[in-house]
């Protein structure tokens, strides 16, 4: 059996294997008749995934609160109709013999943009349906609008729209939640000495910098059945001058280990627009290696991860424990039955009845039925 094969369990969920779909953002709500609510689009393109074999769909960035949303389009799990919606998705993705998990997020001062493919870029004016938007610090990111710092009160209620999220994920049916610290959104901006210029007890060292983060895994796990695990995604560098960088995550992760994570979703970037990634095949990788050796916990590994044979070598030199596939499965959504074909483990990732005739096991195509 292939390392990429092999089932993993994690507190009391087991992954068939350790192909999963990353969150990918959809921006595909309808932001006036159904605002946050995930609908067919959503139903299709988290099925196909689930179809294709994938052992565990996440899903995008579900905002914790209206203001947490990338765009007006963004998905959310801040109220009961967001809930009832996700749980037909999840249904399905069970059907299909999948886990599903939801990321839960807060875009802080990346808040209320356009969509990626609106004639328009940048801040939504208040007027076409934006909204003011909060980060750590009065710092704009680009050119987007100037937030505004969140005081005492703003901070604690960002704690508990996590933990709200969380509990509707439980009753929508997920399996497993995971949140968005990374890619310049709220948690990963109290993270940055970048983004986070605070004075109080949520800036300064690390440990004043990662106290949110920390604050809000310990209420999600609170709030999450002890038997299903929490993932934490996370950049492990901002790829500029002065920036978090991966010795700071591997602190980090091992702080999220002793507050009740159980996997760190290792990413990279997003915090300020002067970034230089070192972009090519697999780059975030050696950082996720950084993070396993040195914080003791799994780890998945993603970006630019493309074929399978490179997918088993990234867990069989020690540097993930899983692989979360973006957008090679948006181009090929049965990637995982691909690669089980192509690692000669077909029997590792299920087909759906109504498709095994596409399989080498069955009778030649040509034969009528």
């Amino acid at each position: 059996m292939s390392r990429l094969l092999q089932p993993l369990t994690l507190r009391g969920t087991t992954f068939a294997h350790r192909v999963w779909v990353s969150p990918m953002c959809q921006y595909s709500c309808d932001p006036v008749a159904a605002p946050g609510v995930p609908g067919d689009w959503h139903l299709v393109h988290y099925g196909s995934l689930a179809v294709g074999g994938a052992a565990l769909v996440l899903t995008e960035a579900a905002a914790v609160v209206p203001e947490g949303r990338i765009s007006p389009h963004d998905a959310g799990l801040w109220n009961e109709e967001q809930e009832r919606a996700w749980a037909r998705v999840v249904a399905f993705v069970h059907s299909q013999g999948a886990a599903a998990g939801v990321q839960l997020a807060h875009a802080g001062r990346k808040a209320s943009t356009h969509r990626p493919w609106a004639p328009v870029q940048g801040s939504v004016p208040v007027e076409e349906g934006g909204w003011p938007t909060v980060a750590p610090s009065a710092l704009a990111h680009g050119d987007l609008a100037v937030p505004a710092a969140l005081d005492a009160d703003g901070v604690a209620g960002v704690v508990s729209a996590f933990a709200d999220a969380a509990r509707r994920a439980e009753r929508a049916g997920f399996d497993v939640v995971e949140l968005h610290a990374a890619h310049g959104y709220l948690l990963h901006q109290f993270l940055s000495p970048l983004s986070n210029r605070r004075t109080d007890g949520y800036g300064g060292d690390l440990a004043g910098r990662s106290r949110l983060l920390l604050e809000v895994l310990d209420a999600v796990r609170a709030a999450w059945p002890d038997d299903k695990p929490v993932f934490v995604r996370v950049s492990t560098s901002d790829w500029a001058e002065g920036g978090w960088d991966v010795e700071e995550c591997v602190q980090l992760a091992r702080l999220l280990a002793e507050h009740g994570a159980d996997l760190v979703d290792a990413s990279s970037g997003g915090n300020v627009p002067e970034q230089r990634i070192p972009v090519g095949p697999g780059y975030q990788v050696p950082n996720a290696g950084r993070l396993k050796r040195g914080a003791g916990l799994p780890v998945g590994a993603v970006g630019l991860i493309l074929d399978p044979l490179q997918a088993e070598q990234v867990l069989v030199s020690g540097d993930a424990d899983a692989v979360l596939l973006a957008r090679p499965l948006l181009s090929d959504p049965r990637w995982p039955q691909r690669a089980a074909v192509a690692l000669h483990d077909t029997g590792a990732v299920a087909w759906p009845a109504q498709y095994v005739r596409a399989t080498r096991e069955d009778v030649p195509l040509s034969t009528p039925r």
